[in-house]
């Protein structure tokens, strides 16, 4: 299905490079007409409206449960772009409307350990993006593809697709800048790029403290809180553990309570920097680790909140003769087991 869906709306392969989409011509928009139904602006308002449903929903639970939900989404985005007829207006907001949300379903196929599907989605996302002229959108699209690269090991493709999307979006609103800005520091941060990463950091928060307040829907996510985790992520990769854990402590004291994903993050991570330091405190680490494991195994299924657990796990294995090390380790086996039931289940519903 996937495709398929990418193949015949945007007649690309999935190989195509995703550093070439800022090109001096624009695509014209293909306009349809003749006797199929007519959509109006007002269809597509709408559309817009459920697809800003389905960012916040992910919030919650995460990525995997969720992603079936947008691919049947794009599905009728895409019907009506191949069966419809409408308007120059129409047809860019159609474009960008199906761009988004092949943007999110990538975002949810990542988090979901799918990555190859994240990279095929992200890739359609930006030729989708390049043809309604969204600059923003295909910005937003390289920073995730950054956020990919960096945590499957490639910290150079990871600062080379975030300084793309921050130098060739100027224009862009402040919250935007402060995203790109962020997935710019997250990339010099995994590259062991200290100076550049306190810099990207430093103008994020910046940015973040405009009184410029337009900006487009995607963008919402991130509030100061979520800039304090990202921060804070910055901040244990290079090692600085005082300040990632000043950052993440403002991440959870700000998070919304909704965010329950994000609040598994932060904990996790916030434990690892405990862990890490010259003289690790296992009760505080530990403490912090069962909040995020329980929260995994109540509320969240999310398999890169369940990597980042069982990363803790092995850091924290030359200590597994302690009780309470092996209560946890216990805790994201548990968490192991449900996750792996519930993608089992969820697999044969679809099927």
């Amino acid at each position: 299905m996937d495709r398929r869906v990418f193949l015949s709306l945007l007649g690309i392969t999935t190989s195509a490079p995703a550093l070439h989409w800022p090109t001096p011509e624009p695509i014209p928009y293909p306009t349809r007409f003749g006797k199929s139904p007519r959509i109006r602006l007002s269809t597509v308002d709408e559309l817009d409206r459920m697809n800003a449903d389905l960012r916040r929903l992910d919030d919650g639970g995460g990525g995997d449960a969720l992603l079936f939900t947008v691919r049947t989404q794009l599905r009728l985005v895409v019907q009506l772009l191949d069966h419809s007829r409408y308007t120059d207006a129409t047809s860019q907001r159609l474009h960008s409307t199906a761009g988004e949300l092949m943007r999110l379903a990538g975002w949810l196929a990542f988090d979901s350990g799918k990555h190859a599907h994240a990279e095929r989605y992200w890739q359609a996302a930006l030729r989708t993006a390049h043809t309604a002229g969204d600059r923003a959108l295909a910005a937003n699209t390289l920073g995730f593809m950054s956020c990919q690269a960096k945590d499957l090991g490639n910290p150079h493709q990871a600062v080379t697709l975030a300084e793309s999307a921050h130098a060739e979006y100027p224009g862009a609103s402040p919250r935007v800048s402060a995203i790109l800005a962020l997935r710019a520091a997250e990339a010099h941060a995994t590259n062991g790029s200290a100076l550049e990463c306190r810099r990207a950091i430093e103008e994020a928060f910046t940015k973040l403290d405009s009184s410029i307040t337009t900006a487009p829907d995607w963008s919402y996510w991130l509030t100061p809180g979520h800039a304090h985790g990202q921060a804070g992520f910055c901040y244990l990769q290079l090692g600085d553990h005082s300040n990632a854990r000043r950052h993440f402590r403002h991440a959870l004291l700000l998070q919304d309570p909704a965010a329950a994903r994000e609040g598994t993050l932060r904990h996790t991570l916030l434990a690892t920097t405990y862990v890490r330091q010259q003289e690790p405190d296992l009760d505080q680490a530990l403490a912090l680790a069962a909040l995020a494991a329980t929260t995994l195994i109540d509320d969240v299924t999310s398999t890169r909140c369940l990597g980042h657990l069982n990363t803790l796990v092995r850091e924290l294995s030359p200590h597994h003769r302690r009780p309470a090390v092996r209560q946890f380790a216990d805790q994201v086996h548990t968490a192991t087991q449900r996750h792996r039931a519930f993608s089992a289940a969820t697999s044969a519903t679809r099927s």
